[in-house]
């Protein structure tokens, strides 16, 4: 059996491929990076920032460095637009392991949403910007504290009223139809309300980095 690719060859050979492009601005890792949790189970959160009207050219040169490497097992690209407003695709290499997911994103220098709030993304790990344009913007701590105020007033006026939703598909014996009403009305926004207490930064994250944010007793 063939060795596996690693983490450390991907982005180099990522890097070297990008870094020479005058329409590349940026290259740098979120997720597991940004918190320094990579451990053997970690995807690869990478973000590139082009002029607005390279982001095709882009994406062609990192798939193409890629496949360098090895065929694609799997490669889903996000219909557009997306959520975000970014260009975003994820890959799997046949000779990597199949945790080692690429999750590409790929965004206009004009958008200035860039997920670089240390508060909430943690501490992006930049491998080259020419421009600046990882630099943090400011936190409105102010502002958050009013944004989860609004959402945890919303979620107290609602959950009561929802609860009877679980009740009854229990009782009608539909235990999937319930099960689902229970981890959407129930526990997802107690959760939610237990992370604006311990980690009020990651409200909405729902159970994701829950056992390393929340005492070990509430979790």
């Amino acid at each position: 059996m063939s060795k596996l690719i690693k983490r450390n060859e991907i982005l180099s050979v990522l890097e070297a491929a990008l870094l020479p492009l005058d329409y590349v601005q940026a290259m740098w890792e979120g997720g597991a990076a940004s918190f320094d949790r990579v451990d053997e189970w970690s995807d690869l959160d990478l973000q590139i920032v082009t002029d607005d009207e390279r982001v095709e050219d882009a994406r062609q040169v990192v798939e193409q460095a890629l496949l360098k490497l090895s065929p694609f097992a799997i490669r889903y690209e996000l219909p557009q637009p997306t959520w975000h407003g970014h260009y975003q695709v994820f890959i799997t290499l046949e000779q990597a392991s199949p945790f080692l997911m690429v999750d590409l994103v790929i965004m206009k220098a004009s958008n200035p949403n860039r997920f670089l709030e240390p508060e909430i993304h943690g501490q992006a790990v930049v491998h080259f910007d020419k421009k600046g344009v990882t630099k943090a913007p400011p936190w409105d701590e102010n502002a958050w504290r009013k944004k989860l105020a609004d959402r945890l007033g919303s979620m107290v006026a609602v959950f009561d009223l929802f609860q009877p939703l679980v009740d009854k598909d229990i009782r009608r014996g539909r235990w999937l139809d319930a099960l689902s009403f229970y981890q959407g009305m129930t526990l997802r926004p107690l959760v939610e309300a237990l992370r604006m207490k311990y980690s009020p930064c990651h409200y909405n994250f729902h159970t994701r980095y829950i056992h390393l944010e929340l005492p070990a007793e509430v979790v």
